[in-house]
């Protein structure tokens, strides 16, 4: 097994960590698109988060990873138990998932398994990516180089939880429950402002420009390949601390208040900025609500929403001929202009 660098080791990048964190924490929010150069460690910061949280339980032998307490088990799973068979569990480490440019839809979706139909003339569903990452995170590099019509799929499955497969005399449903994670240069192409706003949270990843910054991320990361297993060690503690910081996140999630002024807060401030609908006050609401459940708070309060503004309404604003703002200029404006006492 690949020893996977330690999420606590990571130097800076602190805005994507903590949006793929609350992400992790409340899936509801919507996925993190991540906007920047290449060799930031945006892929590395994913599955190394992946790999510190705590296993889960699955039902063995299922291809989905489905959760025996869940009420939506794929229809295998389901059998078995109306038929009153014992559903073996294991222990499962959240999957990560790439899922490369040139993948078909087949591919992602999941299709006839041909080679079963052309040797033993049985109809048989082969799962594709989205069956893999259930449970988990599917990572797309260059999102915004992905057909849109993939695009539009992947996020549509992304906010229903579900997969379902009607075609080549197949009718075939299951759970996909996953955090999205795109990422991309947005010199090389931009994705339509409809799937922008389908993101949940987005963030800017730079190349550090401090050098001691640079050096130390140099050192740890040699010392790390030199030797993985000293280097791991090193950082356990903090790596437990972190995991255990998750999962009282998650317990204390849904025992966290928003009042009502916050909620006009943010209603405001995306009237202001001009969003389109209403996704970026209810990302706001899941967002302000996840980070003070991490913070160990049970009420979210204005410095919540001063801090997740930038991550949740970053990419859904129109651009504005006559302002040449850089999206976070803007929303740090409108949050001097309305909450500055």
């Amino acid at each position: 097994m690949a020893n996977n660098y330690p999420f606590t080791a990571i130097v800076s990048q602190a805005e994507m960590k903590l949006a793929i964190t609350l992400c992790t924490i409340d899936p509801l929010i919507g996925g993190v698109l991540i906007f920047g150069d290449r060799g930031t460690g945006k892929s590395t910061t994913i599955r190394s988060l992946a790999a510190l949280l705590p296993p889960m339980k699955s039902i063995e032998g299922c291809k989905y990873h489905c959760d025996p307490l869940a009420q939506n088990l794929c229809s295998e799973c389901q059998a078995k138990k109306s038929l009153g068979q014992k559903l073996k569990i294991k222990n499962i480490q959240a999957p990560v998932v790439d899922l490369p440019l040139g993948a078909t839809e087949d591919r992602v979706v999941g299709a006839l398994d041909i080679e079963k139909a052309l040797t033993q003339g049985v109809k048989s569903f082969e799962p594709g990516l989205l069956a893999k990452a259930n449970r988990g995170y599917l990572y797309i590099d260059e999102v915004n180089l992905l057909e849109d019509h993939l695009v539009d799929l992947l996020i549509d499955v992304a906010a229903s939880g579900e997969n379902i497969i009607e075609r080549e005399g197949l009718s075939i449903r299951h759970p996909a429950r996953f955090v999205l994670i795109g990422s991309g240069n947005p010199e090389e192409g931009e994705l339509r402002p409809q799937m922008l706003d389908r993101f949940g949270l987005s963030t800017e990843v730079k190349t550090p420009l401090d050098f001691k910054e640079r050096v130390e991320i140099i050192k740890r990361r040699d010392e790390f390949e030199r030797n993985p297993e000293r280097f791991m060690a090193r950082w356990k503690k903090f790596e437990e601390e972190y995991t255990k910081k998750i999962i009282r996140s998650r317990k204390l999630l849904d025992s966290v208040s928003v009042d009502d002024d916050l909620l006009e807060a943010s209603t405001k401030l995306c009237a202001h900025l001009g969003t389109d609908g209403l996704r970026g006050e209810l990302t706001l609401l899941r967002g302000v609500r996840a980070l003070a459940a991490f913070e160990g708070k049970k009420k979210a309060t204005l410095n919540h929403l001063k801090k997740i503004a930038p991550l949740a309404l970053g990419h859904r604003l129109r651009r504005n001929p006559l302002d040449d703002s850089s999206a976070s200029a803007r929303i740090d404006r409108a949050l001097q202009e309305f909450f500055t006492a």
